[in-house]
């Protein structure tokens, strides 16, 4: 059965064109217009929905004590809609429990690429995938080996340790705060995280100062990207 998206927006405009491509898509979807009747919905046992869509900016709930909420009783992934210029909320919904966030205006491709990967981890273990391949880099999580192409590529304990994370979530947003409380507990560094990124990506990316495998959501966190393996970007740059 498809996946039952579940929309919470205020805007009838909003939820008719989100109803009107996801349905393309080939998504269910249900849609609400207040948190209140979000909320009531998942808390009666509503089991089948798969994914909430949920603006921020909602008339009688803070879109982020929704969050909040939800992640009190529920595990469901949640995408959230967010103002261009409201980079704030947009690190404290993905902090309280957020799976990702997509930013109004936003682009019907863009949401879709989101759910499928949100829709993804939730049916995945952490570090279930043995190896995992994103154009021409791929990880071997049970033996620790991360190659581009042929060769081999050697990372520090750290490099490494950062470089897994992001795999673990290939395709979501990790926040600064995410990231250096998983490795780091609470005495994290961004500037310390920063330095380790970019050696990353001195030893991953064909050009490091234009990544494309591990992307930098500005003033957010950071993201790998899931390329198709062998991408014509990658060998265009690795002959």
């Amino acid at each position: 059965m498809a996946a039952l998206i579940l929309i919470v927006d205020d805007e009838p405009a909003i939820r008719r064109l989100l109803h009107t491509g996801l349905s393309a898509e080939g998504f269910r979807t249900e849609d609400v217009e207040t948190a209140t009747a979000a909320l009531a919905l998942l808390r009666q046992g509503h089991r089948d929905v798969d994914l909430v869509v949920l603006d921020l900016g909602l008339p009688d709930l803070d879109g982020l004590d929704v969050v909040r909420t939800i992640r009190s009783f529920s595990s469901v992934p949640i995408v959230v809609l967010s103002a261009r210029d409201d980079e704030r909320g947009k690190v404290a919904a993905l902090d309280l429990g957020a799976d990702d966030y997509v930013t109004k205006p936003f682009g019907m491709a863009e949401l879709v690429a989101r759910i499928r990967t949100g829709l993804r981890h939730r049916l995945a273990q952490e570090g279930a995938v043995p190896v995992f391949r994103s154009g021409r880099l791929s990880v071997d999580m049970v033996r620790r080996i991360v190659r581009l192409g042929d060769a081999d590529i050697h990372l520090s304990p750290r490099e490494y340790d950062i470089l897994k994370l992001l795999v673990m979530y290939a395709g979501r947003v990790l926040t600064h705060r995410f990231i250096m409380g998983k490795l780091w507990g609470a005495g994290g560094d961004v500037q310390q995280l920063r330095v380790y990124v970019r050696q990353i990506r001195q030893k991953i990316e064909a050009n490091p100062e234009q990544p494309s495998l591990l992307l930098t959501e500005t003033g957010i966190g950071y993201r790998l990207a899931e390329l198709p393996l062998d991408s014509e970007q990658d060998r265009s740059a690795h002959p």
